[in-house]
């Protein structure tokens, strides 16, 4: 539990990050990114591979960069959600995204667990 916790946190720092980088994308504050975290880790888990058996074939043909474009829809469905969390474009939608998962990478490197 204590571990899922400090997820979500890591992802909440990668959202606020990622948002602070980019312009167009904006959030109310470190809440916000709190439950936009929240959001897309359930969007992930239900909706992504969903969508990725769906677009299965598309993603063949694009040697897997639609896979981008997916989870670009679930940061637009999310700012869809929320309020606190806006992003203004389809374009700043990918950026978001791809920017998102290179800092998440990162601090899950760095802060990454002990097994015991």
């Amino acid at each position: 539990m204590l571990r899922r916790i400090a997820q979500l946190f890591l992802s909440a720092t990668a959202v606020y990050l990622a948002a602070e980088i980019l312009p167009g994308v904006t959030l109310d504050g470190f809440t916000s990114a709190i439950w936009a975290a929240l959001v897309l880790a359930l969007l992930n888990t239900f909706l992504k591979p969903v969508l990725q058996i769906l677009s299965l074939p598309v993603t063949i043909l694009t040697f897997g960069l639609f896979l981008i474009i997916i989870n670009t829809i679930i940061v637009m469905l999310c700012s869809e959600i929320l309020d606190g969390f806006e992003v203004s474009g389809f374009f700043q939608g990918i950026l978001f995204s791809i920017i998102l998962t290179i800092i998440t990478s990162l601090l899950n490197w760095l802060f990454k667990p002990t097994e015991k």
